[in-house]
């Protein structure tokens, strides 16, 4: 039995702005985001199956990504729900891809929310094993399994 890990590398647009923050972070602004998702378990072995060897096909790896993480912030400007109900009121009759969380957006929370959105879509004997988020070339996120269990 061979257990390896297999990563998949994501990149996406997003602004946001971190409301109350002392610092230039406060004034909405934008990144280029970049997500590695980590998996880990055993292969299949199965020859008759033209998976034979694969952890997970890349491609239902990328489709669970994008269905619960990119499609759902790519090119949207995220706020947190403590932003003035008037300024969200305003920006939403200008544009149309506006997320508002429960918490401050934030490299590390948004790390948090991707996290459990992605470990409940995994199939039977794939697990999350890690997860990083870049939000700069020299800045990101980092979330292991074996630090949450």
């Amino acid at each position: 039995m061979t257990v390896l890990r297999l990563t998949k590398q994501f990149n996406f647009e997003m602004a946001h702005a971190l409301e109350g923050y002392d610092g230039l972070c406060k004034n909405i602004h934008g990144h280029t985001y970049e997500l590695f998702v980590t998996v880990i378990g055993e292969p299949i072995s199965d020859n008759s199956s033209p998976k034979d060897g694969m952890l997970i096909d890349f491609k239902d790896l990328k489709s669970l990504v994008k269905e619960r993480i990119i499609n759902q912030f790519d090119h949207t400007l995220v706020l947190s729900n403590k932003t003035s109900p008037n300024l969200i009121k305003e920006l939403k009759l200008q544009y149309e891809r506006i997320v508002i969380t429960e918490y401050q957006p934030t490299s590390e929370n948004f790390l948090i929310d991707f996290v459990d959105r992605i470990k409940g879509g995994l199939p039977e004997g794939v697990k999350l094993f890690s997860m990083k988020f870049r939000e700069t070339v020299t800045s990101y996120a980092e979330w292991f399994a074996k630090d949450n269990e």
